[in-house]
């Protein structure tokens, strides 16, 4: 059966959205991603109601309540562990994906989730508040997992012609996690004090959806061929996510991938940054996944209730308008997942970041001005929806997407593992800073975020090529191009050297020049 679809099914890497792939994009996202999203949202509506609980606690055990700034350190710390369990999950990446493969990662990870889950929800019948803390820490660990293998997975079952739009499903659904946290918020739903530990368990919901359905479809067909070597179930895995004549053509692709990284194993990540050969690469998953948290979205939205209140909303009817954001999260999402197979992956994230940036300087403008000038505080209403709708057009997924791109099979794995905890680190520092940095600068301290949206939006536009519809062995030789032109630089006469060996880059590796003396002495 093998050897009759290798031989009958030629043709072009190119494939239709079939059933199978949206399927794994939508249970993958749904069951991890979305999870991510709604766990960032799912705290700030019960804030009050999980700090009486604390403090109801507290007074039952030592007969005395805790004062406001321990109250506060205590609710502080129950946000910002999720952060800490994510940078430690993102750290286990290459040595889960590589142990369990892609889709065995995703599946074995949901068991983190239910742990969490059941803290969480049994809380209050414990009094525990170590409970929800530990729970939340339990489930930053599987989002930090979640957010670096569920586009690893997609990037390695999609065909090229896909691979844009599967990869951002992730970021749609951690919008829509977000959008789904801030509805069940609202006060006629599950924002009642009596509901919160329910609120906080539902994440195992889409999870359990997730584990009873995705264990039917197929490993990563790549990860099958190039890391287990077995041809008859990449075959199988293939034509379950494929046209039957897509399969020839894709197998030639994987194996040309196999044949260059024959003698390179997986590295880990500390013989990632030190390859040169991918120097390029690595600095650029560096610059846009920290780019993409120092960008000031977080900050943004902690402080969405405030700019809002300023602009002269009544305080009943924020929650509403928050919902609204969270409604244009979505809606952005979607605009950036059904276009970027048409317009490229540079356009969105150069177009987001820079529309990130100029936001960024318009709430400065109108923070300073809206003493003075009446409209300017719908103006930074207006720039806020600007930040948000940037960030969740292209900056809020395409950096995952690019970290599948830029590497091969031997690469990735380290890769996600140092652009997940670089996002991660990122992320916290901005949450730690932040309120130091605003009460130091004011209202300027949004024009450093608007500096590093435009320098990022730059080096994207200089150094990043376009990877739309390319494989990966065509990304990363164009890459290796870019380093073979500084190396040329160094060569007085090439044609006194000849190659002795090249990794999987297409890029000499160190000590693989030699001269020929025959060339010399002729």
């Amino acid at each position: 059966m093998a050897e009759e679809v290798l031989i009958t099914t030629p043709g072009k890497i190119t494939s239709h959205l079939t059933a199978s792939l949206l399927a794994v994009a939508f249970l993958t996202s749904f069951g991890s991603s979305m999870l991510y999203g709604f766990n960032l949202a799912v705290v700030n509506s019960p804030a009050g109601y999980i700090k009486d609980f604390y403090n109801r606690t507290i007074v039952s055990r030592n007969g005395s309540g805790l004062n406001e700034e321990a109250l506060t350190l205590m609710y502080s710390l129950t946000v910002s562990v999720f952060a800490v369990g994510g940078l430690m999950g993102s750290l286990m990446v290459g040595m889960l994906v590589t142990k369990f493969g892609r889709k065995g990662t995703v599946v074995n990870s949901t068991v983190l989730v239910f742990i969490a889950g059941s803290l969480m929800g049994f809380s209050r019948i414990c009094g525990s508040p170590e409970m929800v803390i530990f729970g939340r820490f339990v489930t930053g660990i599987h989002s930090g997992i979640s957010l670096s293998v569920v586009p690893m997975y997609l990037g390695e079952i999609a065909p090229k012609n896909l691979r844009g739009f599967l990869g951002l499903m992730p970021s749609i659904f951690i919008c829509l996690g977000v959008f789904t946290a801030q509805i069940l918020g609202l006060h006629e739903l599950l924002g009642k004090e009596e509901y919160w530990p329910l609120f906080l368990a539902l994440v195992v919901v889409p999870t359990f959806i997730q584990l009873m359905l995705l264990p039917w479809f197929p490993e990563s067909p790549r990860y099958l061929l190039i890391e287990k070597h077995n041809v008859h179930a990449t075959i199988m895995a293939l034509k379950w996510y494929r046209a039957k004549c897509n399969i020839q053509a894709e197998i030639e692709e994987m194996q040309e991938e196999q044949r260059t990284l024959s003698s390179v194993k997986t590295v880990s990540v500390w013989r990632l940054l030190l390859d040169s050969s991918v120097r390029w690469q690595v600095l650029s998953v560096v610059i846009i996944n920290i780019g993409m948290q120092l960008s000031g979205i977080d900050a943004i939205w902690f402080y969405t209730n405030d700019i809002f209140e300023n602009a002269g909303i009544p305080a009943p009817q924020i929650q509403y308008t928050t919902v609204g954001t969270g409604a244009i999260e979505v809606i952005a999402g979607l605009i950036g997942c059904f276009t970027i197979e048409r317009l490229g992956r540079r356009p969105l994230i150069i177009g987001g970041f820079g529309c990130m940036g100029i936001c960024c300087a318009g709430i400065t403008l109108s923070l300073i001005l809206q003493t003075h000038v009446s409209f300017m505080k719908y103006v930074s209403v207006g720039c806020v929806v600007g930040i948000i709708a940037g960030f969740c057009i292209g900056p809020a997924g395409v950096p995952f997407l690019i970290t599948a791109e830029l590497f091969t099979q031997s690469h990735r794995p380290a890769a996600y593992t140092v652009g997940g905890s670089l996002n991660w680190m990122s992320n916290f520092t901005v949450g730690f800073v932040f309120p130091f940095l605003q009460m130091s600068a004011g209202s300027y301290c949004y024009l450093v975020f608007c500096g590093i949206c435009m320098a990022v939006a730059a080096y994207v536009f200089f150094i990043i090529p376009e990877t739309k519809n390319k494989t990966f062995v065509e990304i990363s030789q164009m890459f290796a191009s870019k380093q073979g032109i500084m190396e040329s630089q160094l060569l007085t006469s090439p044609d006194q050297l000849k190659l002795r060996k090249m990794n999987g880059y297409g890029a000499l590796e160190n000590g693989s020049l030699e001269f020929d003396s025959s060339a010399s002495t002729s």
